[in-house]
């Protein structure tokens, strides 16, 4: 159908993130993301042997016709070994690998605190890093780790990115639900330097839930709506769980049911003239 004129559709992309259909393959991300008509994909580069293979990520990108928008950098507790075991290391092969497939995001998490000098390096070392290339490094919002009524700060120098002068954020819904703070109010303190989005629900629970969009008590429609009308430049990837959602048939129609909501909520209304 064509655009409606009270709509406003902006050229924001959609991509899928390949954790999102964990523990199936990064190929399978790629073979869904074609199927179902997302703009791209975000490769997350974990224990899966082809997502830490360039060479390899390009010949899907090519066979699935699906652009790579963004990179994340091998930052989580499962893939410390992944791509050396030195944390500037794992970034500087990060950016070479958005560089050279054409992605221009690598999303980043702030250190673990026990990485104690990569933590105290860690603001002036990205920002030193994000000089010498048009690569975005943008940190992500993480969240206190919680264990019944005891909290520890697992992140350093925060989970709160936006106390520090990064020069781009990624924003996490589902992180923003774990740590309990207003999503909307995270954005606003991002301001323009908000760079990328991982779009997934959370109930506050505690847990680091990943819902599909709309399934939680995230803002997800108001925040794509305030990206809409403000012109955001980035990408809004789907960076969801679906281990739960049973067969490869319902994980791929929870996957078609968060693209349908992205897009329906990217469109905005045009003001009245």
């Amino acid at each position: 159908m064509p655009p409606h004129p009270a709509l406003h559709v902006p050229d924001t992309k959609v991509a899928l993130s390949t954790a999102s259909v964990y523990p199936s393959t990064t190929e399978t991300a790629f073979e869904l993301a074609s199927r179902l008509g997302y703009d791209g994909v975000e490769v997350m580069v974990w224990n899966d042997p082809v997502s830490q293979d360039v060479e390899a990520l390009r010949r899907l990108s090519d066979t699935y016709e699906v652009p790579i928008l963004a990179v994340h950098a091998p930052c989580l507790l499962i893939t410390q070994r992944v791509w050396s075991t030195d944390p500037w290391t794992k970034l500087v092969r990060a950016r070479k690998a958005a560089e050279r497939l054409g992605a221009d995001t690598v999303v980043v998490h702030p250190p673990f605190r026990w990485q104690r000098q990569y933590a105290k390096d860690f603001v002036a070392g990205i920002d030193r890093m994000a000089g010498e290339t048009p690569i975005r490094f943008a940190v992500e919002n993480m969240y206190p780790w919680r264990y019944r009524d005891r909290e520890m700060l697992a992140y350093a120098p925060g989970w709160d990115v936006t106390e520090e002068e990064y020069r781009h954020f990624t924003v996490d819904l589902s992180h923003a639900a774990t740590s309990r703070v207003d999503a909307l109010g995270l954005v606003g303190r991002m301001g323009e330097r908000l760079a990328h989005v991982h779009l997934a629900d959370g109930s506050g629970s505690g847990k680091d839930e990943h819902l599909i969009p709309g399934r939680g008590k995230q803002p997800c429609a108001e925040l794509l709506e305030r990206l809409a009308r403000t012109g955001f430049d980035g990408h809004v990837v789907l960076e969801v769980n679906t281990r739960k959602s049973g067969t490869p048939a319902d994980r791929e129609a929870d996957l078609a049911e968060a693209l349908a909501f992205t897009r329906l909520h990217l469109a905005a209304v045009r003001p009245a003239s």
